[in-house]
């Protein structure tokens, strides 16, 4: 995360109530009181908005829910899922932490939280040796539970280039207090071969090792093995090997790379590296490859090693705007998981197109091709079951998005537009022919539609029920999927 926060202070006021006993003479037969029943109030999800400026200040956020969300690491322990994001506000300063909020459903998310009251003391030591001041902030955690121990890496830079820490820190609970305990990799603003020591993710093999991927920019993304039984480098001051790149124009990258997350898929037996491309603010998507081994080799749709200096895909989340909305840009730095019992999603923030300032939780649900990739649905999360569409029910008019892309080198100066990708009408023909175009046509197996377009291109997507969270409606269908160059494809029925 690349914002600069403040450290707010937070006075909290005691209560103390007196209660005071007294006698009365009591009736033979005492009338019971009358205890009205509690109503707890149902959550309305229409009261998630993209605009929360009225929530926003820093007084009001035990009701930030799934507003002010980037960078976002979620956990399920028990009943609940626990969120972790970077600090930040929407046009306040806040104080310095990491954020914790909780949810039994990924929809209604309650604030509980920080990890740190303020700066991790060795972090920030770091930062100073090398004569640097730390941000008032902390930036894009990752959580994970190991036996009964919850490790909490957090991130912390300063204004000098690369001058970065990841540490860890420690506890028995998912709300804490967390207790720091070490460092786990650093990178120093000298003209060292490496990449910026942020951005972390681990992840436990089936076979017990723990590895850490991370990074931001000048070497791309790199891999680390851990000690399990510290949670710390397996061996000290090693930075990890690089085990993913991207393009350049000329000598400049053709913009960010950072933000990995990786998740194992045991039906699949492969390991899944997301990473998040470009400028944070407007054209950030999400890319992933996958491998046999969490170090790697990963390779992408076509085959090709994720190390070698292309870009790399399928892009299955980017900058899009169904018709009558402004959008959402920024969506990238993913984190996906499961619930235990075989559901997948992937989580990121959103900036919506109107004000690209508010940063909201995005939750959706991730399905997996015939061919073993992950695709996200075009829509967040809204309690839907995964329930058959019948043909019948699929005719119809919808909206298109092909998420294509287009190269815009360099970093915040030069990617000013996020680079939405739009939507098109589509209308599936009962007749089996698609917007009345004999010779473009359709087949249809549940839950897959495959699109057979007469220029040769060949899109299959997954078919299910879905919220149409732009116009606030309930009961819609969506689709998503990629096409035979592996370019993502999104629907919604209107």
């Amino acid at each position: 995360m690349k914002a600069i926060r403040n450290k707010a202070n937070i006075f909290f006021t005691g209560w103390m109530f007196l209660f005071v006993a007294g006698c009365k003479k009591e009736s033979p037969n005492p009338t019971p009181p009358v205890v009205p029943p509690v109503v707890t109030p149902s959550f309305d999800i229409n009261s998630i908005n993209d605009n929360y400026a009225s929530l926003a200040p820093f007084a009001r956020y035990l009701e930030w829910g799934s507003h002010n969300v980037h960078d976002p690491a979620i956990i399920k322990d028990g009943e609940y899922y626990y969120c972790y994001n970077t600090d930040v506000g929407y046009g306040i300063d806040v104080r310095a932490g990491i954020q914790i909020r909780r949810s039994k459903d990924l929809v209604e998310w309650k604030y509980v939280g920080w990890v740190f009251n303020s700066l991790p003391a060795m972090g920030s030591a770091f930062i100073t040796s090398g004569g640097g001041t730390p941000f008032n902030s902390l930036w894009a955690p990752c959580i994970v539970k190991v036996g009964n121990e919850y490790r909490l890496y957090y991130s912390l830079t300063c204004s000098l280039p690369r001058l970065s820490v990841i540490g860890l820190a420690t506890s028995s609970s998912p709300q804490g207090p967390f207790t720091e305990r070490g460092l786990v990799v650093t990178s120093r603003n000298n003209s060292t071969v490496q990449t910026n020591a942020i951005d972390p993710a681990v992840i436990v093999t089936p076979g017990g090792e723990h590895w850490m991927m991370y990074g931001s920019a000048w070497d791309g993304i790199y891999s680390l093995q851990l000690n399990p039984s510290t949670g710390l480098a397996f061996t000290a001051d090693d930075k990890g090997t690089r085990v993913a790149n991207r393009g350049f124009t000329g000598t400049a990258y053709n913009g960010n790379i950072e933000g990995p997350d990786i998740i194992y898929n045991p039906t699949l037996n492969k390991y899944f590296l997301f990473i998040a491309y470009d400028w944070l603010e407007t054209k950030y998507n999400v890319r992933v490859m996958k491998g046999d081994s969490p170090n790697g080799p990963f390779y992408d749709f076509n085959g090709l090693d994720a190390n070698t200096n292309v870009d790399h895909g399928p892009m299955i989340i980017a900058p899009y705007k169904f018709s009558g909305h402004s959008g959402y840009q920024g969506t990238a730095h993913s984190c996906a998981f499961n619930d235990g019992s075989g559901n997948y999603f992937i989580a990121s923030q959103a900036r919506p197109g109107s004000d690209k300032f508010f940063m909201n939780l995005h939750v959706r649900k991730l399905f997996w091709t015939a061919d073993g990739w992950p695709v996200a649905s075009p829509e967040r999360y809204a309690w839907e079951k995964d329930s058959l569409i019948s043909q019948a029910d699929i005719t119809g008019a919808w909206e298109r998005i092909v998420l294509n892309y287009n190269v815009v080198p360099g970093y915040a100066a030069e990617q000013l537009s996020p680079d939405f990708q739009l939507s098109t009408d589509l209308t599936i023909d009962a007749a089996g022919t698609l917007n009345g175009n004999s010779a473009d046509t359709w087949t249809y197996t549940a839950p897959w539609l495959q699109l057979n377009w007469s220029s040769g291109t060949t899109e299959k997507v997954y078919v299910q029920k879905g919220r149409d969270w732009e116009n606030k409606r309930a009961n819609s269908m969506i689709f998503t999927g990629l096409d035979n160059a592996g370019t993502a494809v999104w629907g919604k029925k209107k």
